[in-house]
């Protein structure tokens, strides 16, 4: 019993050392949840809220919130808001799968030790490679926007179409994206092609 004990400790201790625990337990838990305990979000467009708190783990040398865990946060919040939609299913569903492709984040106010806070994720549309969606970091004390990031889902083995129609068992245009959205995604989209031609590989080889 004590050496079962100590080797579920040992295995314990080296799943947290030596691997991101906290995160790969958190994503599946918050798809868990978002699935078997949370109502189905119906509109894909729909804004859906995360809670969270800052944690002393997530602080830097400044006392505040690391740049890095407003990213992890995200990622958290963006894989209940797929699931809660549907989008995560039918991914499955359709034996295809997504991965993040690009991201950008603006800061505006730093969020405090044990301040509590919401990511609010929606998803702002899609192309034909790739959803597209946006998290704000809203304290919960105030009410204050304190940061905004944006991110490119790529899909692989289904076009983002083909996953919204599977899902809403129709045909769905995309709605329009916002015009600071198509800045990005122009910036993106060139900085692709400078990195092909610098890899000396043209149009030959696309980014994932």
């Amino acid at each position: 019993m004590l050496g079962l004990l100590v080797a579920s400790l040992a295995l314990a201790l080296g799943f947290f050392a030596l691997l991101d625990g906290w995160y790969l337990l958190r994503v599946p838990c918050a798809v868990l949840r978002a699935r078997l305990l949370q109502p189905r979000v119906r509109d894909l467009l729909a804004e859906q809220r995360y809670p969270s708190r800052v944690l002393p783990s997530d602080l830097d040398l400044l006392l505040h919130m690391n740049n890095a865990r407003y990213l992890r946060e995200a990622d958290v919040a963006r894989a209940a808001h797929l699931a809660r939609c549907g989008v995560l299913g039918a991914l499955g569903e359709l034996g295809a799968h997504s991965v993040l492709a690009a991201s950008c984040a603006r800061y505006r106010r730093s969020l405090r030790l044990l301040e509590p806070f919401e990511v609010r994720t929606r998803l702002l549309g899609w192309d034909d490679r790739a959803f597209y969606l946006e998290a704000r970091f809203v304290s919960r004390r105030d009410g204050f926007l304190c940061a905004l990031l944006r991110f490119r889902q790529h899909t692989l083995g289904a076009s983002p179409g083909r996953v919204v129609q599977h899902l809403c068992k129709r045909r769905v245009e995309p709605p329009e994206l916002p015009e600071d959205l198509h800045h990005w995604i122009t910036y993106n989209e060139a900085s692709s092609q400078l990195l092909r031609a610098e890899s000396g590989l043209g149009d030959v080889t696309k980014d994932q």
